[in-house]
Formats: C-alpha cells, sequence, structure tokens
C-alpha cells in the first residue's frame, strides 16, 4: 500500500498502533487504499543498475560541455567535417597540450600580478593555482583599507540582528565571493599542524623579502595555536576552520599589501635611475 495515498482525517491528532491498524482496516474493506507495486530483488539490482548508468551519462555530459567550453575559450576548434565527440575527435584532443594551461596563463600575467601570487605561496596551505585564484578573485588587496573589509568581502563574517543594547551575532553572511571563501576554507586546514618549514615551502619562499617570509611565519605560528586553543574548548571542527579563515584573510591582505609596496617603491627607483 502506498502510504501516502492512506487516508487521514484533518482533526485526527492520536496516533497509536491500534488506532492505525482499526484504520487500516476499514479503509481496506471499503477499498480507499491504493495498492502499489514492490520490485523483487532482481528487479531491484536491474532498477540500481540502470539509474547508475543514467548518472553516469549525465556526468559524461558535463564533461563534455566543460571540456568544449574550454577548448572553445582558447580558440581551439577541430577541423572541418570532423564530428564531436567521434573516435577520431578524441584522438585530436589527446594531441592538445594543455595539461599545464593554467602555468603558461600565470607566466603571461603582469609583473605586478606574478609578484603578489608568488608572494601569497609563501602561506602555508596555499599554492600556484589557490594564489593565483586569490589575485583573479580580491584583484588588487590595497583596494581594501582594512582587512577586516576584506573578510566581509569574503563572507565570512558573522551575521548580526542587534537593536539598542541587544547584540545578537549568528553564522557567516556567505554574501560574499563564494570562490575566495572556497579557496581560504580549504587553506585553513593546514594550520591544525604545528609550524613547520617543508623544503617544498622553502622553495616557494625563494626571491621574495624577509618582511614577507616573517608574516608568512608569524601566520604559522598564531593560526596553528588558534586552531588548537578552539578545538580544545570543543568546537566543531568545521567552524574552528571557518574562523582561521577569516583571519588567514588577514595574513593574506598584510602580504599583498606589503609586496605592492614593494612594486611601487621599485618603480619609483627605477624612474629616479
Amino acid at each position: 500500500v502506498a502510504p501516502t495515498l492512506v487516508p487521514v482525517k484533518p482533526g485526527d491528532r492520536v496516533k497509536t498502533n491500534r488506532r492505525d491498524a482499526r484504520k487500516l482496516a476499514r479503509s481496506y474493506r471499503s477499498g480507499d487504499l491504493t495498492p502499489v507495486w514492490v520490485p523483487d530483488a532482481e528487479h531491484e539490482a536491474l532498477r540500481d543498475l540502470v539509474r547508475a548508468r543514467e548518472v553516469a551519462k549525465k556526468d559524461q555530459l558535463r564533461a563534455r560541455h566543460r571540456l568544449g567550453k574550454f577548448l572553445l575559450r582558447r580558440g581551439l576548434r577541430a577541423a572541418a567535417g570532423m564530428k564531436s565527440w567521434t573516435s577520431k575527435h578524441l584522438l585530436w584532443v589527446k594531441t592538445l597540450r594543455c595539461e599545464h594551461a593554467a602555468h603558461q596563463a600565470i607566466e603571461t600575467l603582469p609583473a605586478d600580478m606574478k609578484a603578489v601570487i608568488a608572494g601569497l605561496q609563501a602561506l602555508r596551505g596555499i599554492k600556484q593555482v589557490s594564489a593565483a585564484t586569490l589575485v583573479a578573485e580580491v584583484g588588487p588587496l590595497s583596494r581594501f583599507p582594512r582587512p577586516k573589509q576584506l573578510m566581509g568581502y569574503s563572507g565570512m563574517v558573522s551575521s548580526e540582528d542587534s537593536t539598542g543594547s541587544s547584540v545578537r551575532r549568528g553564522a557567516i553572511t556567505k554574501t560574499g565571493n563564494a570562490h575566495l571563501r572556497r579557496i581560504v576554507g580549504e587553506a585553513a586546514w593546514a594550520y591544525q599542524y604545528r609550524p613547520a618549514m617543508s623544503p617544498e615551502m622553502k622553495k616557494r619562499q625563494e626571491g621574495l623579502s624577509e618582511e614577507v617570509k616573517e608574516i608568512a611565519w608569524k601566520a604559522q605560528h598564531r593560526l596553528c595555536t588558534r586552531y588548537r586553543r578552539l578545538a580544545a574548548k570543543g568546537k566543531l571542527r568545521q567552524k574552528v576552520t571557518v574562523a582561521i579563515g577569516r583571519e588567514l584573510l588577514g595574513f593574506i591582505w598584510a602580504i599583498g599589501t606589503q609586496i605592492e609596496k614593494e612594486q611601487r617603491n621599485a618603480k619609483l627607483a627605477r624612474r629616479a635611475a
């Protein structure tokens, strides 16, 4: 019997097994119950297989659309008369060398943007793609006079419902840039570990100023300490990560503004020379 089609009295607020059994018996006698077909094990297995294939085909279609739009943005088109997604077309796609497309695009950026991208990689949890995403989504970090404005731009600040002397704060607003919020949230997980300088991080910091390195090292100590303090209080790990990500934006702002300042000073020195 279909449970959603069992007649229910609007004013009936008492539910017990005895009353339910009596109601079902009366409904069955009057013919008010709607029978449904219950699949057996073989039909259930076949249904699971068919539905799994349907989901896989949808994923394939989305992947084809994503790849097609990516090639279109780069101006790559197959030869005339070649049908899409045939064996010949897939062989042509495999001949393309797009593995390092992000790296090639970063190398063609202006020197100021490349400097900020390189500087942000001094922070733990932020590598080339993450740093490029931050620069692409935020733009010049100096356009924010204070780091709190950058935090508000990301939507990682607490919502507020205050009136008079009553102050009530709730969950984060999530009204800012979702891409920025995602990148910072992923990077914040790296600060649950004790401060350390891996060989890879030392390599990423080569050529950076001592001020930038000092900011990055200070971020490791402060954020790791804050992460462990909040976790020790029994806070949910997700909430702890959001708090760490919000504070990480302050260090991102500090490094970005420092590098932009160094770039301006270098330009002035070249002009003076």
